[in-house]
């Protein structure tokens, strides 16, 4: 096989983000017939160091304000940088594994403080409950490596069959990103431009709030006694990062995501309090019960409309999402079972050996290991259920069984709702596992602070598995756009995996120690306190709200029947509606600029620079999330309080938003193709 040369990089194949023809193929940027510089002393080590730097400020930021930045973009820009200011040639298969090491840091902090927080929370009521750095670090590794395991039978199907049927928006930026920085010069130039733009509009707001993250109608004449009366809530977030993210889901997707959260937003948040107190309770009493912030003990009446989206609305989310799991596990059946079989055959002597296949580009990890890795991989975490956690053999085999085949059947969900939206609903899957999961301890007779205990260890060694699988399979759709090895990517993931892991648990700790989970002025952590809320009841005696589980379910099964992709839907009901309105208008751009021209190849162009400029927005706000996380944990605040919350705050967010829509359609009007080359030139 040849090794590489000197190659100049003219950017992605013009099927790379289209259908192939029938016997078309797509070939990536690096050559399947030659050897690239990947996994070195320089592409690990930093890989690593990445892992651990955004391991602890992606913890922070998440806990303190409950969202995971998307770490592989920023990781992505700092390799490009790294490799541009050493001089190093032809980086690219560098770059993509320090990305892919790095970026381990932004799916095990999702999959760790989702869930493990809500042991500190508990603890401070149920004082005889105790926390160490084993448990969560040990939940967090045992689960990233199950949801490796459990991926890569899988990565053909998503990068390669699926090529073209799936937008990949986080994938598509980060791609944008490393091709951008191996071409230089003015190639690279809108992209730079857009992340500046991006970056420094979203900075702006998370740094100093110089204008609101939302607009709401609360700002709108009635529009306060619209929200308190009627319960009916218009937001948006005017982030820059958001709207790029919506330009490359697309107006299709993003349509019925926001259809999913007009009818929970419009629709069954104004009406559920025309059923009233006792009947609401009967369905779901755990909001009544006291738990502080979450209480709904003041009445529904008195609830505003995003408490009622947290307390009831959600439910109905998570069940759509669980059916159209569900729904989704049963049509993969052919896939899992082709995965399964070629395990099995190849741990029988039979069947092609991964690591034998002749295009280096198609070489995944042989699936003797995975199997054997699996096996491996679910004793050890029997084990530490049995000697950490349970301290018993029947409830360890229950508790084992339940991880396995939840974390197992869910994969291809996770993977799916990130290949569709970039958004992974693993907290909607989490805390149905955890429902199931305390259901099923409690029958079995495992109940009081050791089941709340066990359950929450469960539910982070799925959260993290879920996270894993669909941040992982956005690396492999890079590796694949750019022609890495995918043996190569999964076998450095369980590096970046443990350091992670490592750095969570210590992160964690000293925030609990710094700030704590409970009480004035204690982190925030969204997601475990709303785990904690769950958890207690259900092992208190109380039951979960399986009707609203069940609406949500039956709406799935419709959608299904009548042909509209049900998980995209059901992920509008769950994600707050001031995230999915920007999905829409960014998709709505991608349409305006890509159907202006009579002339397809023109409208082609204009779109594929709408796609740069928006990686762009993407890169920017990601990177610039970081230095503002980074700025906080140095405890420097900026913020203009007095300002950041106010009417006039939000009317100043609106027409900043229209702005940088505005720039953003101008921009991507403003690209021609090349009549000799049929390129888009970035005027």
């Amino acid at each position: 096989m040849k090794t590489e040369n000197e190659e100049k990089i003219s950017g992605l194949p013009e099927n790379a983000f289209h259908e192939l023809k029938p016997g078309e193929e797509y070939k990536p940027i690096m050559s399947p017939d030659k050897q690239y510089r990947e996994v070195n002393s320089w592409s690990v080590v930093w890989g690593l160091l990445m892992a651990i730097l955004f391991s602890a400020a992606a913890a922070y930021l998440g806990l303190k304000v409950g969202q995971v930045f998307e770490a592989a973009i920023p990781i992505a820009i700092i390799a490009v940088g790294l490799s541009s200011a050493t001089k190093r040639k032809n980086a690219l298969g560098e770059n993509v594994i320090i990305q892919s090491i790095g970026a381990s840091s932004g799916v095990i902090v999702a999959g760790a403080i989702f869930t493990l927080p809500a042991l500190y929370i508990l603890q401070a009521k149920y004082p005889d409950i105790s926390v160490d750095f084993f448990q969560v670090f040990l939940s967090s590794l045992l689960g990233g490596v199950l949801g490796i395991l459990f991926l890569i039978p899988f990565r053909k199907y998503f990068v390669s069959e699926m090529h073209g049927k799936y937008p990949f928006p986080e994938a598509t930026a980060t791609t944008q990103v490393l091709v951008s920085g191996e071409k230089g010069g003015d190639q690279a130039k809108p992209l730079i431009f857009a992340g500046l733009v991006g970056g420094l509009y979203d900075f702006i707001i998370a740094t100093f709030g110089a204008w609101s993250e939302t607009f709401t109608s609360r700002v709108l004449p009635f529009g306060e006694t619209l929200a308190n009366k009627a319960k009916v809530l218009f937001s948006v977030n005017v982030g820059a990062a958001v709207l790029g993210l919506g330009y490359i889901v697309g107006l299709k997707y993003a349509a019925i995501i926001c259809a999913g959260s007009a009818l929970v937003w419009f629709i069954i948040i104004p009406l559920l309090p025309f059923l009233g107190d006792s009947f609401l309770e009967s369905i779901n009493p755990a909001p009544y019960l006291e738990h502080g912030k979450l209480a709904l003990a003041g009445g529904i009446d008195a609830a505003s409309p995003e408490l009622i989206f947290t307390e009831m609305a959600r439910h109905i989310g998570i069940g759509g999402i669980a059916m159209a799991g569900i729904i989704g596990i049963i049509r993969s059946w052919p896939i899992i079972k082709s995965a399964v079989g070629l395990a099995s055959k190849e741990l029988k002597g039979g069947g092609k050996d991964a690591s034998k296949i002749d295009k280096r580009t198609q070489r995944d990890l042989p699936m003797k290991i995975i199997s054997i890795g699996v096996i491996v991989a679910l004793l050890v975490t029997f084990i530490f259920f049995y000697l950490g956690v349970m301290h018993n053999l029947f409830y360890a085999v229950i508790a084992i069984l339940v991880v396995g085949i939840i974390a197992f059947l869910f994969t291809t969900v996770a993977a799916n709702a990130i290949a569709i939206v970039g958004t992974n609903p693993v907290s909607g899957m989490t805390l149905m596992t955890l429902i199931l999961a305390s259901v099923i301890m409690v029958a079995v007779g495992l109940k009081g602070t050791t089941g709340m205990v066990a359950a929450l260890i469960m539910g982070g060694v799925v959260c993290t598995a879920l996270s894993m699988a669909g941040g992982f399979i956005t690396d492999l759709k890079i590796g694949y756009w750019l022609g890495t090895t995918p043996a190569k990517q999964q076998s450095w993931k369980f590096v970046g995996t443990l350091v992670s892991a490592a750095t969570v648990g210590g992160v964690m700790i000293i925030l609990n120690e710094t700030y704590g989970f409970t009480g004035d002025n204690a982190l925030v952590a969204p997601q475990a306190n709303a785990m904690a809320a769950v958890i207690d009841p259900l092992m208190s005696g109380t039951g979960a709200p399986w009707i609203l589980y069940g609406i949500g379910a039956l709406i799935a099964l419709l959608l299904t029947f009548m042909k509209v992709p049900a998980l995209a839907f059901a992920l509008g009901m769950f994600i707050p509606f001031q995230l999915n309105i920007p999905l829409l208008i960014g998709g709505a751009v991608n349409w305006y600029v890509g159907s202006r021209s009579k002339d397809k190849a023109l409208n082609t162009a204009r779109v594929d620079k709408g796609t740069l400029l928006a990686s762009g927005f993407i890169a920017g706000g990601a990177l610039m999330g970081v230095v503002s996380a980074t700025m906080r944990f140095a405890g420097v605040n900026l913020t203009l309080d007095g300002w950041a919350d106010t009417h006039g705050s939000e009317i100043l967010a609106l027409f900043m938003y229209i702005g940088v829509i505005a720039y953003l359609i101008y921009a991507s009007m403003k690209a021609k193709k090349d009549n000799n080359e049929n390129e888009v030139r970035q005027d």
